[in-house]
Formats: structure tokens, sequence, C-alpha cells
């Protein structure tokens, strides 16, 4: 009992101390790369917290959503409503009222989600998703159709008024306060999500994740654990929707629509979804893929697609999953 407390101790210093670490490399990067390297760091990080939302259900809970564009942009779509109709200015106003708009969404559709398993879980979630699209392409006079609704960074402040950007060179300004900005949501995010991931209700999804029946024989709740789940899923990446809106100046209905959906669900597979920082990783490598591919040519589509194939096909386990698998091995090898 002594040696396991122990070495839990080990492992939860070793990961606070990893994650210092990381969380000072991202601080300093702005200081020796470029506004656009900052500009693809920010996207990275918003992205990396919409992959662990999603990871919350697929790696931990073992439910595939093809659904989760619907809070990412329903996040993206109340700043936008927040800032036009309601005259608000301030990012953490924006960023209040979006996630209470993105629960009340979550925990609807997720009601009638939970309620099913495996592919009928996965085409309600999306079907659900494209009910939020059509409204917003359909019902232009209010969100702007195919025109979206701009944002501009230059309305909005941040820390309750303290930092705004109006005046010569508020755009570079923007690009660097509203990079720690996120990084520094991005660290609490990830932080919350490792101890939920961690926590008795993360170590009650994995038991539904392993074998459904047994948790519920023990009086594990499923339904309501799987709902739970849903919620705290589409806040996570309803988050990441609101903050990706100031960055991108514009929201529009192919944020809601089923492709980005898939992109999401591939980061995940990409970076190892059976591991915590799978995710992270996998969105920020696939935000660079896919920037780079489209500056490289205009079918930037089939040389993402073969770039991908490839990078599944080598990495089963997603790019997390397989340096650990190389890592045991050659760790076996010097015993």
């Amino acid at each position: 009992m002594t040696m396991t407390m122990a070495a839990t101790g080990t492992s939860i210093w070793r990961t606070t101390i990893d994650s210092a670490l990381v969380l000072v490399i991202l601080a300093i990067l702005p200081q020796v790369v470029d506004p656009y390297q900052t500009v693809l760091l920010t996207y990275g990080l918003i992205m990396a917290i919409a992959a662990l939302g999603f990871n919350l259900l697929l790696g931990y809970t073992g439910l595939l959503s093809f659904g989760h564009s619907a809070y990412f942009g329903a996040g993206a779509y109340l700043v936008a409503f927040i800032t036009r109709d309601l005259g608000a200015h301030s990012m953490e106003l924006c960023i209040v009222g979006g996630m209470l708009g993105t629960l009340i969404i979550a925990a609807i559709f997720g009601f009638v989600c939970v309620r099913h398993t495996r592919i009928f879980f996965g085409i309600l979630t999306l079907a659900l998703s494209q009910v939020l699209w059509s409204l917003a392409f359909k019902f232009f006079w209010v969100t702007g159709g195919t025109d979206g609704i701009r944002v501009p960074y230059a309305s909005l402040t941040l820390l309750g008024g303290l930092v705004d950007f109006k005046g010569g060179g508020s755009f570079q300004r923007f690009i660097y306060a509203y990079y720690y900005y996120v990084l520094a949501l991005f660290a609490v995010s990830t932080t919350i999500m490792w101890v939920i991931a961690h926590s008795p209700f993360g170590k009650a999804l994995q038991a539904i994740r392993d074998n459904e029946t047994r948790a519920r024989f023990v009086g594990i709740s499923v339904r309501r654990y799987r709902w739970i789940a849903f919620m705290i899923s589409g806040i996570f990446t309803g988050l990441a929707g609101i903050l990706w809106v100031p960055l991108n100046g514009l929201t529009t209905p192919d944020i809601l629509y089923w492709p980005f959906s898939g992109e999401i669900v591939f980061m995940s597979v990409l970076g190892g979804f059976r591991s915590f920082t799978g995710p992270i990783v996998g969105a920020m490598a696939f935000n660079y893929l896919k920037t780079y591919a489209i500056a490289s040519t205009e079918y930037w589509q089939l040389l993402l697609g073969v770039v991908l194939v490839i990078l599944v096909m080598a990495l089963p386990a997603g790019i997390v999953g397989t340096a650990a698998q190389l890592a045991a091995k050659r760790g076996r090898s010097t015993k």
C-alpha cells in the first residue's frame, strides 16, 4: 500500500514537472518565432482544448461522437451574438455566456444521445449537429448565412477591460496578448481535465468503457455518467469555439458542418486517444499539417489525406501511443 502511494506520488510529481516545463517552453516560443507562427500556435492550443473535450467521450467513455462541431460552433456563434446583439466587449463575459449556452445545448443533445451506444450514438450525434448547421445556414437574417458574423478583435477586451486593442499596432499587440490568454486557459483546461480523468468519476467512465454490464452490476448509473461526461465534453469543445472566434474574426456555418467534426475526431486518433496527452499532440500536429498543406498546393485535400493515411498506418496507436510503446521496448531491452 505504501509503495503504491509512493509510486503514485512520484508519478504526479513527474507529471507536474513535465507539464511546467512544457508551459515554460510554450511561454517562451512567441519571443523567438515570428507573429505568423504565434498565430498557428494559438490555433493549435485552441484545437487542443477541443480535442481534450472530445476525448473524454472517445478515450475514456468509449463513445464516438461525429457531431462535436455542434458545440464548437455553438460556442463560436454565441460569442458572435453576445458581441453583436448585446454590445458586450469583455472576453470574460463572452466565455461565461458562451459556456452556459453550450452547456444547455450539450445537456439537451446528450440526454437524447446517451440512450444509445456504438454506431447509433455516432449517427445520432451527427444528425443533431446537422440540425444546428441547417439552422445557421437557413436563418441567414439571424446568423448571416454563408457570410457569417464578424467578431472584430479590436472590439474585445481582456482581463475585465485591463487589456484592449485600440490604437496603432493593435493587431500585433492582439496576437501576443491573446496567445498568452489562450495559453493560460489551455493550462487551466488541461489541469481540470486531468483531474476529471484521474478522479473516481473518470475511473467510473473507464469502467463503463471497458465493461458496461459489469459497471452497471457494481452500482454505476451508466446513463447518468455518460450524460455528465457528454456535457463536460461539450463545454470544453464549446470553450475552444469561443476562443477561436476572436482569432479568426468571423464565424460561419462551416464550423458546424460534419467535416469539422471529422477533424476533431482525427486529432484525437492521430495523437492517440488512449493517452491523456495524445489529443493535445494530435491537435497541434493536425493544425500544422493542414496549414502547410493548404499553403503548398491547390490539391491540399488530397495531399493532406495521403499524409494522414500514411501516419495512421505507420502509427496505429497514434503519435503519443507509438512513442510510449517504443520507450517501453527500449526500457525492456536495456534491462
